[in-house]
């Protein structure tokens, strides 16, 4: 917290005094999400063991993410994400600004109440659909120009209306308004988007500053470093934002198509980078095994929507690997996809039972494979917690790692 007195000081100047009082009050925010380091992993890796707190509850960390994009975990009830131990979820800025809309939103008291979801929500600030949706997008200077993917209608995104879009979603953690470049990218076109990142990231942080709270708790604005493939770009993302004092960092732009080769040196190198004290999001990711190496290079935060759409597709992960439920070999197999799973379906359901609903196209299957997905990832996640607290977390990487890489078990 910054204390300073005008009787101490003699500047008249009226715009040194609102510097204070952003300071002031962005030390405030920060303070209001405490972020603590518990502990570092003593056995040779970067992983390690934090916390962030919300009003809406804690957050342990190693912490996967499950994607509601629409406010909702696809086929499963917020009750059954309770059931598997997740603590908070991402939605995104942009499709709950098109439906419900922003109305609907404030009538409804903000996404927690509207979806009847107690714990903590982040949310994705669009950035990634200038990516996925760049056939129907525009990029200038002040935002980017959508046009709908529903009816055709054209939306104007600034940071600041970002900004005031998560302000009605109610969202504990809310991300600046980024640009995402595609793979592969030139080294001009990253670096200008860089530029317009960090230039969009200070317009964010004076909205939130100007914009009022509207349902009484706290919300966080985070940074993202973007820079795509490019070493010197991803270092001058970190350090302009770094200069801004965000209370969280993701990294930005991986896993939009980059080899395995490029991600494994970027993610660490981009992690290395970003403050010790504040928390660090990998957006994105991923399979199991980016997941375990990425919290040994230090990430703290996930998010993914792959246990919820492999899980709609017929594709189970498990300690032993991905499981492809409508393969014949399945037919008559009365076991569970993993028997060392507490999750509802693999206490109840057996392998067999489980293609007989996906070869007849019956939804209960899609459900009850997402709905051990996402156990798993969390379970995984608590185990990571479990081994970096032990102690040994770097030698049972190395055990589990064979483990989960099985592409069809």
């Amino acid at each position: 917290m910054v204390f300073l007195s005008k009787l101490h000081l003699r500047s008249a100047d009226q715009g040194f005094w609102e510097v204070v009082q952003r300071v002031e009050k962005r030390s405030a925010e920060i303070a209001a999400h405490p972020f603590r380091v518990l502990l570092e992993d003593k056995s040779g890796t970067s992983a390690r063991r934090t916390v962030l707190s919300t009003e809406h509850g804690e957050i342990q960390t190693p912490h996967f993410f499950p994607v509601g994009t629409l406010g909702v975990v696809k086929t499963l009830t917020p009750r059954e994400l309770h059931e598997s131990n997740v603590q908070a979820m991402l939605s995104n800025s942009y499709h709950l600004y098109l439906r419900p809309g922003l109305d609907i939103l404030k009538q409804a008291g903000g996404l927690h109440k509207f979806m009847r979801w107690d714990r903590p929500i982040l949310t994705d600030s669009g950035g990634f659909q200038v990516f996925s949706l760049a056939d129907i997008r525009k990029v200038h200077p002040d935002g980017v120009r959508f046009q709908s993917h529903l009816d055709g209608s054209y939306h104007e995104f600034t940071p600041a209306s970002v900004v005031s879009i998560q302000r009605h979603i109610g969202s504990d953690m809310m991300m600046v308004l980024d640009l995402c470049p595609p793979y592969p990218c030139s080294h001009g076109q990253a670096d200008e988007w860089n530029r317009l990142t960090t230039k969009w990231a200070k317009m964010a942080q004076s909205a939130e500053q100007e914009q009022p709270l509207l349902y009484g708790h706290r919300q966080n604005l985070w940074a993202i470093v973007q820079g795509s493939t490019y070493h010197d770009l991803r270092r001058e993302s970190a350090a302009a934002l770094i200069d801004l004092n965000f209370p969280g960092y993701a990294i930005g732009g991986m896993a939009v198509g980059e080899p395995k080769s490029i991600f494994h040196e970027l993610v660490p190198l981009t992690a290395e980078l970003l403050p010790k004290d504040k928390p660090r999001y990998l957006m994105g990711v991923g399979f199991p095994e980016d997941l375990l190496r990425c919290v040994s290079w230090g990430i703290d935060f996930f998010d993914c929507v792959l246990p919820t759409r492999n899980g709609r597709n017929g594709c189970a992960f498990t300690w032993n690997g991905r499981v492809i439920i409508k393969a014949a070999r399945h037919k008559e197999q009365f076991i569970p996809l993993d028997a060392g799973c507490a999750c509802y379906t693999c206490q109840t359901y057996d392998r067999a039972y489980l293609r007989h609903l996906f070869v007849c196209d019956e939804m209960l299957g899609l459900r009850l494979i997402s709905l051990h997905n996402i156990h798993f990832y969390q379970d995984l996640m608590r185990q990571m917690r479990e081994h970096i607290e032990g102690g040994d977390f770097s030698s049972w990487l190395e055990s589990v790692l064979p483990r989960v890489e099985q592409k069809d078990s």
